[in-house]
């Protein structure tokens, strides 16, 4: 008799549970709006999630120890001007996030650890230079402050945050709406998906395509997810891949491998309920005790409820096959060293002793000096006896006084506001 060889892997019985009815987010506000994003973004220390909100666009952030019922009157971040389509916590710095709307800007927000007593609503700087809705964002892997958004109008553009500058702008590379984008593991390349029905493999510091309308799929699977998007999440420590269908109930997965068939089928985890979004917790955030390789917050119309992909293991010591050093907080280049044509692999970090969140940090902007830009010339007017040169001269450097001496001003107001802000978490760091 012939016998079926079994496929060795370690990752054959992973199997998802979901947390206990005391663990998730209950009484949220979840976004009706219909688009195509995840809706919720979660790292080691925060979940955020996009919710309705009355005359404008707005997310609300919780402590992910804060768990159970939400109050009505809890702080939401508001700012938009329209609704919030998209949000995305910053790989390197755990208290900050940045949020697109459709009112064209992308907003980069800081998070404060202990929970604020109002709505949170000046970000730490508005990004404008899209000329239609903004409904995709991705923080750089590697590099430190370097944020893309994708927009309605067709164009990706490259941010660096802390200063507020475009580094790329790609206009010509899309001929219709841009459906999704993701960087690869060093950020050298994008991968696009597009309406036009063409997947684009995209060198951004080059303004070009190196790849597309590639020939023939190393695998093909059959899914069945209504009429929703799919939302991908890869894991590269496990090469697992998991498929979560938006108004599906279900989440499949499976492991890629470099010998054919290449993608296996795993398993599937199914609820009863239908999600609306859902959140991917990196993997400096998981619990390695308990043999957790994914976690999930899966979005419904009024709750959020945390969903755990566990390998069974009955030793309590750390399980080096499944925890290879992963990528942690910490960039590997910065800005304009990734825009000069560097590239580099994320810094990875251990998990073996458990990950530590590290103190709250703050996102420093650093804007170009406007005196600096010569202004637009102005149409020429009938100069009067009262405009002599000598007295224009006079007024232009009254007015260059006023504006050093404001400058001073706000300098020392943002290092008080920084040192009290410094204190209470402080305070709070001593009372948890």
């Amino acid at each position: 008799m012939s016998r079926r060889v079994v496929r060795q892997s370690k990752f054959r019985h992973v199997f998802g549970q979901a947390a206990k009815a005391d663990q998730a987010y209950e009484d949220i506000r979840v976004s009706k709006v219909t688009w195509d994003s995840a809706f919720c973004a979660v790292n080691p220390k925060f979940l955020a999630i996009i919710v309705e909100a009355g005359g404008g666009g707005a997310f609300i952030v919780l402590p992910l120890a804060k768990t159970g019922r939400v109050d009505k009157n809890y702080p939401l971040v508001t700012g938009h001007t329209g609704p919030v389509l998209d949000i995305d916590w910053c790989p390197h710095n755990d208290n900050v996030i940045a949020s697109a709307s459709d009112d064209t800007t992308v907003m980069v927000w800081q998070i404060p650890d202990y929970t604020p007593v109002r709505n949170i609503t000046e970000p730490v700087i508005t990004l404008e230079g899209h000329s239609k809705r903004v409904g995709i964002l991705s923080w750089h892997p590697t590099a430190r402050n370097v944020l893309l958004s994708a927009g309605g109008d067709n164009v990706i553009i490259v941010w660096n945050v802390g200063t507020g500058e475009v580094l790329l702008s790609l206009d010509d590379i899309h001929p219709d709406v841009i459906h999704s984008v993701c960087w690869n593991s060093n950020g050298s390349l994008l991968a696009t998906t597009c309406k036009d029905k063409t997947l684009r493999i995209i060198d951004p510091r080059k303004s070009q395509v190196v790849a597309n309308n590639f020939e023939e799929p190393v695998a093909l699977q059959e899914m069945d997810t209504s009429n929703g998007v799919l939302l991908p999440f890869y894991d590269p420590d496990s090469s697992i891949v998991y498929l979560c269908g938006k108004g599906d109930s279900s989440i499949r997965y499976f492991e890629i491998t470099e010998e054919p068939p290449f993608v296996h089928y795993l398993n599937t985890f199914s609820s009863k309920e239908p999600q609306r979004g859902m959140g991917f917790m990196p993997k400096r955030g998981l619990d390695v005790s308990k043999c957790e390789i994914a976690r999930f917050y899966k979005l419904h119309e009024r709750k959020c409820e945390p969903i755990v992909m566990t390998v069974p293991r009955k030793s309590d010591l750390f399980q080096d096959d499944l925890y290879p050093d992963t990528p942690g907080p910490e960039p590997a280049l910065e800005a304009d060293e990734w825009l000069s044509g560097q590239d580099a692999d994320p810094v990875l970090i251990s998990l073996k002793e458990g990950y530590v969140p590290p103190k709250h940090r703050e996102l420093r902007v650093t804007k170009r000096n406007i005196l600096d830009v010569r202004p637009p010339a102005s149409p020429r007017r009938s100069q009067s006896a009262s405009e002599t040169p000598l007295s224009q001269q006079h007024t232009l450097e009254t007015l260059l006084e006023e504006i050093k001496a404001l400058r001073e001003r706000v300098q020392a107001q943002e290092e008080r506001i920084t040192a009290l802000e410094n204190m209470l978490c402080e305070v709070v760091d001593g009372t948890d």
